[in-house]
């Protein structure tokens, strides 16, 4: 039986979330160990008090729960398996709490190597993560859910068990290609207004105070009426990955979806043009006609 979350935890990956998710633990008094690949991003969350491990089998020794908030499958298998890993030293007794958006199957496959393990899509942006009002969708076995509920409740507003293993990630995925579609159709939406002679911040304006733009339209809408795409909020890289996840996804169980295949393509193309590191609503730039040149 896996022993009920009690503090110390552990947070694998200091990104825009994990770093979120750290420093809301610790203002719930929680004892938190942190890991990242570069170190001096922990450096603001042992100022607040947390422990700074240099490898990821240091930051889990002691804790009853583990979450891992990195970018991708590869991350997190170096995470668990490679050197100074989580199971450098033998079998990890906590709850494993898969907070990276990964495809599902890589999380099913992890489950047998440790007690408990849950994959948890995570909605919200870093001001959620660092306020405990994310919403959170959980995949995994029901005893590691109870386990885990008392933690996860502390981090968001709404936690919801979806299911086996695997569905929290299904879920993130969903949502990841929504997200997506509509950031892009936006953009465009405004390229076209600016290759027309509209006026680009009054059609920005129009469209995040309309019926037709989404909460995270009328968001991103600012990002495009400023032109700065630094200090993503989402990068598009991950945007690109994740709208390829979604696109695995449906290929597995033969499903056609045409938009979401659409924007994988520009989120992969975008990011091919070095604007990976940016905010996912740089996608803009990859529509932006090139300037034709004399021959």
């Amino acid at each position: 039986m896996t022993p009920p979350v009690h503090g110390p935890v552990a947070v694998l990956g200091l990104g825009t979330m994990g770093a979120g998710l750290a420093g809301r633990l610790l203002d719930q008094g929680i004892q938190v160990r942190v890991w990242n690949r570069t170190p001096e991003r922990a450096a603001p969350l042992a100022e607040a008090g947390a422990h700074v491990a240099a490898t990821p089998a240091d930051a889990v020794a002691g804790t009853s729960a583990t979450l891992c908030v990195v970018a991708d499958g590869q991350a997190l298998g170096a995470v668990l398996h490679g050197p100074g890993g989580v199971l450098a030293e033998g079998p990890y007794p906590g709850v494993l709490i898969c907070a990276s958006t990964v495809a599902p199957d890589e999380v099913v496959q992890i489950a047998g190597e440790f007690a408990a393990v849950l994959d948890v899509g995570m909605l919200g942006n870093r001001d959620h993560a660092r306020d405990g009002e994310l919403r959170l969708f959980a995949g995994g076995e029901e005893r590691a859910f109870t386990t885990a509920r008392p933690l996860l409740q502390r981090l968001g507003k709404e936690v919801v068990h979806l299911g086996a293993l695997g569905s929290g990630m299904r879920m993130k995925l969903l949502l990841n290609l929504l997200m997506g579609i509509e950031v892009q159709a936006l953009a465009e939406a405004t390229e076209l207004a600016d290759a027309c002679g509209l006026d680009r911040q009054l059609v920005l304006k129009t469209i995040a105070g309309s019926g037709f733009a989404s909460p995270v339209m009328a968001f991103k809408s600012r990002r495009l009426a400023s032109g700065r795409f630094d200090e993503p909020d989402f990068r598009l890289r991950l945007m690109a990955k994740d709208l390829m996840l979604a696109s695995k996804q449906a290929a597995a169980v033969g499903l056609s979806l045409p938009l979401a295949t659409a924007a994988a393509e520009t989120h992969v193309r975008a990011t091919e043009q070095g604007l990976g590191d940016q905010d996912c609503a740089a996608v803009t730039r990859a529509l932006t006609p090139k300037p034709e040149t004399d021959t």
